[in-house]
């Protein structure tokens, strides 16, 4: 399931995710076991002149029985080696969606009903003051979304029930606990959003935010929910190395802590 964070701020784009795979594994006769797998890339970035946008994955593990990183020097190969220099970013998220869609269309089972995988891209475009980042999904919201497009914020995904309760003051299936137990209208569940945002939202100001503080408060949020699953019963889907990187207007893409190969120590 995973956890996927991306910072816009003034001073540049902060992208970070954990390292957990989480799969079930099938045996003839016997219910399904959880298992995880904690080195996962779900990190995507790209060689140069693409080095200034990387992207994010949280959503379900694989498509067909392949991660979206496995699938990375195909798309450098047959995608970006066509592309004369460094694109935009909404043009990374259209590539990477249409590139994305034609795999899960080859791999994935028609009647396939479980999660579908999501995609968060943020970097920087030539000349631009400030980031840009955009969110889609496979394989139902295909178009990417422009996220905070003329201000700075967070975008999110993936097992928010801990993070939620931190920056939004309640877990994401509040609202519908509220609506059903109530029976309440559309009108009132909106006027409830509003309340609940605007006196319980943890106030980070996300405009003058330094992206150190960025950085800190993508770890924090990962961190607090590995932390958590550890220590509840229910679906431990984050996990692994917290891989962070920075995009700032005049640096590229740069890892602020990564996996690395090793050997017994």
């Amino acid at each position: 399931m995973s956890l996927g964070v991306v910072i816009k701020g003034s001073d540049g784009v902060v992208l970070a995710v954990d390292s957990r795979v989480t799969l079930d594994a099938l045996w003839p006769g016997m219910p399904p076991i959880t298992i995880n797998f904690d080195n996962a890339s779900k990190f995507l970035h790209f060689s140069h002149p693409h080095d200034f946008v990387g992207a994010i994955t949280y959503g379900t593990a694989v498509i067909g029985k392949r991660t979206a990183h496995s699938f990375i020097p195909e798309f450098e190969q047959n995608v970006l080696s066509k592309s004369a220099g460094r694109l935009k970013v909404i043009n990374y998220a259209r590539k990477l969606s249409d590139f994305y869609m034609a795999r899960w269309q080859e791999l994935m089972p028609k009647a396939y009903k479980g999660l579908p995988i999501n995609f968060i891209v943020g970097g920087y475009d030539i000349g631009e003051p400030y980031g840009s980042v955009y969110l889609f999904r496979i394989p139902d919201k295909p178009k990417p979304e422009p996220r905070n497009p003329d201000d700075f914020g967070m975008t999110w995904g993936g097992q928010l029930e801990i993070a939620s309760r931190i920056i939004q003051g309640c877990d994401p299936r509040f609202i519908n606990v509220v609506k059903n137990t109530l029976k309440l209208n559309d009108d009132q569940v909106k006027l409830l959003m509003t309340e609940l945002r605007k006196n319980l939202e943890f106030p980070i100001p996300y405009d003058i935010l330094p992206l150190q503080d960025s950085v800190d408060l993508a770890i924090f949020l990962i961190r607090s929910t590995i932390t958590a699953q550890r220590l509840a019963i229910g679906i431990r889907g984050v996990g692994g190395l917290i891989e962070v990187a920075t995009v700032k207007r005049t640096q590229k893409l740069t890892f602020i802590q990564k996996k690395e190969i090793k050997g017994e120590s």
